[in-house]
């Protein structure tokens, strides 16, 4: 792939997006939580604005694909992983959400020792994953900044479950998949 095909808008936005995790993580350990959710916010739009530029502008790439779910990770991890320290988001999703995301990773290092080169598309169970994930970090950004009252914390419970199922779901749909690529590649025997 020619270098002056990586260098365009969906990309630029893309890693935009992985400059602006470290300063989000620096404003979040300040305790800055409004500065935060402005650029974290700015951060998700770019999400969506990146994929739809790459389809409409004809400009989708290799790098963009395997780059873009890298910035959404480092985003998302680092933002729960900074709130649960500050115990704003429960420790035990945020665990659950760094374990689907190594178990991915495991399985993705597995297939590549098979020989086996998975497709770099997201699943729409992965995009509502990462939907909910985003959705659940600007819920509590707003509900830190601006102070909002007790009776925002069963909604918050609320979408606490309901991302942890999206994360579950769509890490046992990757297993599927990757145990489904691994029979067919062993002739429906699965591979020791």
């Amino acid at each position: 792939m020619p270098a002056a095909s990586l260098i365009n808008i969906p990309n630029a936005l893309t890693v935009m997006r992985i400059f602006f995790v470290p300063i989000i993580v620096i404003f979040l350990i300040d305790g800055d939580f409004f500065t935060s959710l402005i650029l974290f916010a700015a951060s998700s739009i770019s999400d969506s604005l990146d994929g739809f530029l790459a389809r409409v502008l004809d400009q989708k790439t290799t790098f963009g694909a395997y780059l873009d779910p890298i910035a959404d990770k480092a985003l998302i991890m680092s933002c729960f992983v900074i709130l649960a320290v500050k115990g704003v988001i429960p420790v035990w999703l945020t665990v659950l959400i760094i374990s689907r995301d190594l178990f991915i990773l495991c399985g993705i290092g597995i297939l590549m020792l098979l020989s086996i080169t998975p497709e770099m598309k997201p699943s729409v169970a992965s995009k509502i994953t990462t939907a909910a994930q985003l959705i659940t970090v600007l819920f509590v950004l707003v509900m830190k900044s601006f102070s909002l009252p007790l009776d925002v914390k069963i909604p918050l419970a609320v979408l606490f479950v309901a991302t942890a199922l999206c994360t579950v779901v769509s890490g046992a749909h990757y297993f599927i998949v990757g145990l489904r690529l691994i029979n067919r590649r062993g002739n429906g025997h699965i591979l020791p």
